[in-house]
């Protein structure tokens, strides 16, 4: 080594901080501590003044000694080549990790570690670099950046101190900030790998959960370029437990096998080959022919939103469906209908079995006890009928937890929730609470891998109302914006509950608003009649004129808009 025209001859003990070898002597004469900065002017008569760039550090305790530390496994000379030394504090002995400043090698503070694993950082902070930092100047094709100044001296160790090593020296907490400061001097590098600790899941005072190694290292990769900071991890809690435990050799491994930081989200061709490749999925199948035909089916991780004015059908719609989901699938459903009793929709269900109208009054559709009886004990023996009794409570909060509940227990993917405007109702803002409601639900289906089926009031539209047949769309749902965002499909159901032919006042007309998967969809009907005696829907046809003058039409029909 040289200083100027001077060249360094040997180290020697600091006469100032008491440093057993900081203190380099040069051919002039000179010397230099690089611990505490003292300086000694030449013995040869030249003339030469301290360096202007050196900055005089207070704070710092001596040094002390390099020696080997036989519970990690490293050397004297491992310490003595990372600056790791052993000294004394306050009466009590500790361990000293130099942090030296990046061009000149002088140490600016220092890392102490004290008997009861507690750390101070002393000294200067205002460009806190890297603890080894020093070492690795020009840069390289790779740095590891380690969470202890401990991992960074075993790590050194591992690769016989021949590859870029650093620390960060505030902890996880503070080392977002520190790698941000070090940003320039970390793009000399082709490739940054972070090591930090794989240790346990921890529980902040706020109750959230994290992983402090882990999760700190997806925070700091965010702050690179796409490519260039990728995420190693340990079988073990650091590197020097690996390197107690005799597993030098999967360190090395873990850092080639690094993975490069990829935000949560981003995708290649590669990750999704599989699914692109995969046949089109058809869901389940609606209870009409028609309507399955235009959908594909109810696929699960999707949300579709029904729609409709006041008494048009859309209660006895979804009841034959879940009549249908029971029954003809064999699929247990989860109902949460938040303006009808669970006893009502245990009749209604029950109707639906058995071709009887038991929500309404036996005298008038003509039912007996013993014939509702039957139907309930047949659903019973069922046994895939779970239903929400909310005694007037709507909390979005503890329906979606309940929701959570029967997708694991009881394996439920069917979901209906009747409504979406009750739920709302509950929040302070209705419509930011609107969007809130449908953004955790469409997170919902994805997370859980289910199917809702949504149930929303209508907006009183200009014109024609709903309930005299008034055309549905999208605009008139209530928070029609979040619904629209969040929902793959959206239906309105129209009827003219005013018509002068009795036969229109029973067809209800079942429109496609919205369908995701093949917009070509939009637009078209699918016609339901109702035969009054039995409670039931059927798929039908639009009469014409003919029909409209007292010709009945048959069940038999076949839906011919599209």
């Amino acid at each position: 080594m040289a200083d100027d025209d001077s060249v360094f001859v040997q180290k020697e003990p600091c006469p100032e901080c008491g440093s057993r070898d900081n203190l380099a002597r040069y051919s002039d004469g000179h010397a230099f501590c690089f611990g505490c900065s003292h300086w000694e002017p030449p013995t040869d008569g030249s003339s030469r003044n301290p360096p202007a760039e050196r900055r005089q550090v207070t704070g710092l305790i001596p040094a002390g000694d390099f020696i080997a530390l036989q519970k990690r496994q490293l050397t004297e000379e491992d310490c003595r080549r990372t600056g790791y030394s052993v000294s004394t504090f306050k009466g009590q002995p500790v361990q000293i990790a130099a942090i030296k400043d990046p061009i000149t090698g002088e140490t600016i503070a220092q890392k102490v570690r004290l008997p009861n694993k507690d750390f101070l950082y002393l000294g200067e902070t205002k460009d806190d670099p890297f603890y080894l930092q020093h070492l690795w100047k020009d840069g390289g094709k790779r740095v590891v950046i380690t969470e202890g100044e401990v991992d960074a001296v075993t790590l050194c160790r591992i690769q016989q101190h021949k590859w870029p090593v650093v620390s960060i020296t505030k902890g996880v907490k503070g080392a977002k900030k520190q790698i941000q400061q070090q940003l320039k001097w970390l793009d000399k590098f082709d490739e940054v790998v972070l090591m930090f600790d794989n240790d346990e899941l921890h529980t902040k005072p706020d109750g959230t959960t994290w992983y402090p190694g882990q999760d700190t290292a997806v925070a700091c990769a965010a702050l690179f370029k796409p490519g260039k900071c990728k995420i190693a991890r340990l079988p073990l809690k650091d590197v020097s437990d690996m390197h107690v435990a005799g597993r030098d050799d999967e360190v090395i491994t873990a850092i080639w096998n690094a993975k490069t930081y990829r935000p949560d989200g981003v995708v290649t061709i590669a990750d999704i080959k599989d699914k692109v490749l995969a046949d089109p999925e058809e869901g389940f199948p609606w209870f009409s022919e028609a309507l399955t035909k235009n959908t594909y089916g109810r696929r699960l991780g999707e949300i579709s939103c029904f729609g409709a004015g006041t008494g048009v059908g859309k209660t006895d719609f979804l009841t034959e469906q879940m009549q249908f989901d029971m029954v003809q699938l064999n699929q247990p459903i989860g109902v949460f209908s938040l303006e009808q009793q669970p006893a009502e929709t245990v009749k209604r269900l029950a109707g639906k079995q058995a071709g009887k109208r038991f929500h309404i009054p036996a005298v008038e559709a003509n039912w007996t006890k013993p014939e509702l009886l039957a139907a309930v004990d047949l659903l019973e023996a069922n046994g895939r009928l779970f239903m929400y009794d909310s005694f007037g409570a709507t909390d979005w909060g503890i329906i979606q937890t309940t929701i959570r509940f029967l997708a694991h227990s009881e394996g439920v993917k069917l979901f209906y929730v009747d409504h979406l405007t009750g739920l709302a109702a509950a929040e302070d803002d209705e419509r930011t609470g609107l969007e809130r409601i449908m953004a955790e639900m469409g997170a919902l289906v994805k997370e859980l891998n289910i199917h809702i089926h949504l149930v929303s009031h209508l907006a009183t539209p200009e014109g024609k109302p709903h309930e005299e047949g008034g055309r549905v769309m999208i605009r008139h749902f209530k928070g029609s914006r979040a619904i629209g965002f969040w929902c793959h499909s959206m239906f309105g159901l129209e009827r003219d509950q005013q018509a002068e032919s009795e036969l229109l006042r029973t067809i209800t007309t079942f429109r496609i608003l919205k369908h995701r998967p093949d917009g070509s969809k939009v637009g078209r009907c699918v016609h339901f009649g109702y035969d009054a005696e039995m409670g039931r829907l059927f798929e039908t046809v639009m009469p014409d004129e003919n029909e409209l003058q007292g010709n009945p039409f048959q069940p038999e029909g076949t839906n011919t808009d599209f």
